[in-house]
């Protein structure tokens, strides 16, 4: 049975590890022919472990905040695969957790450069050659502290709220060229971003308490990120455009509430 994305050439950048990793992995195996960008080395064994199952992947590191580099990214992908299908700008970072008096204007800088201006920068370039093959995807992680405060420091939260309405101006700025922009709102994930959260709470016992204000009650892991961008990647949401998909276990579902016990009912 064909993949997917049987056919498609696809850019996932931050595909070192987490979220991209496991979207570009998915990808491939769906059929996709990968151009993956990170600035870190786990780039290659990404690649390498597409290349293992069959797959075509070439890995670049590179700065996802940097035109140049993002410039070579599309120009790898055209070259290599005749063109480009499907660009997934994923790549970010956090900036921890300080607070507005506590950050410096150096660091909302960085944080918006790679994380804002990244994702702008490779719509800029990638639709028109995506526009060439008549339709395709462009697809940019987000993150549901971009809905509202209380899941991310100030930077990080401003950054991935200019991200979904970038999705959003993107899709109009783009009107009848079959381009489609999307965002995903991942909410609490196990990643290399996290990874001392989750850390922190396995050495203290606590790690039953990971997520525990979504419904679901329990962290997400990458692969059900990659899934979403799957969805997105592909034909079967050729009529999704402009939106922010949450993917975060039904944290965004609901204000901060008390909670109460299952059977039990407030007085």
């Amino acid at each position: 049975m064909p993949g997917r994305l049987e056919g498609k050439s696809a850019i996932v950048t931050g595909a070192g590890s987490g979220i991209g990793r496991a979207t570009a992995l998915l990808f491939a195996r769906n059929g996709a022919r990968l151009v993956l960008g990170d600035k870190a080395e786990g780039v290659h064994e990404t690649a390498k472990m597409i290349r293992d199952e069959g797959g075509e992947a070439n890995a670049m590191q590179m700065n996802a905040g940097k035109e140049e580099d993002v410039q070579k990214l599309v120009e790898t992908a055209r070259l290599s695969y005749g063109g480009l299908d499907i660009a997934y700008a994923n790549a970010g970072i956090s900036g921890g957790l300080p607070g507005i008096f506590e950050q410096s204007v150096d660091d909302w800088q960085q944080i918006l450069q790679v994380n804002l201006v990244g994702p702008f920068i490779l719509i800029k370039h990638a639709a028109p050659v995506i526009m060439k093959k008549g339709s395709g995807s462009i697809i940019c992680t987000a993150s549901v502290a971009g809905l509202r405060s209380g899941a991310g420091g100030p930077a990080y939260s401003a950054s991935k709220a200019g991200v979904i309405n970038l999705v959003q101006t993107s899709a109009q700025q783009l009107s009848g060229t079959g381009v489609r922009v999307n965002a995903i709102c991942p909410g609490l994930i196990e990643t290399g971003m996290t990874e001392r959260a989750f850390e922190y709470a396995r050495e203290k016992g606590v790690e039953e308490k990971i997520g525990r204000l979504n419904p679901l009650r329990r962290a997400g892991q990458p692969e059900e990120i990659a899934f979403a961008a799957l969805f997105l990647a592909s034909d079967e949401s050729s009529y999704v455009n402009g939106q922010a998909i949450v993917v975060d276990g039904g944290l965004s579902s609901s204000h901060p509430v008390t909670r109460q016990e299952t059977g039990k009912t407030a007085a």
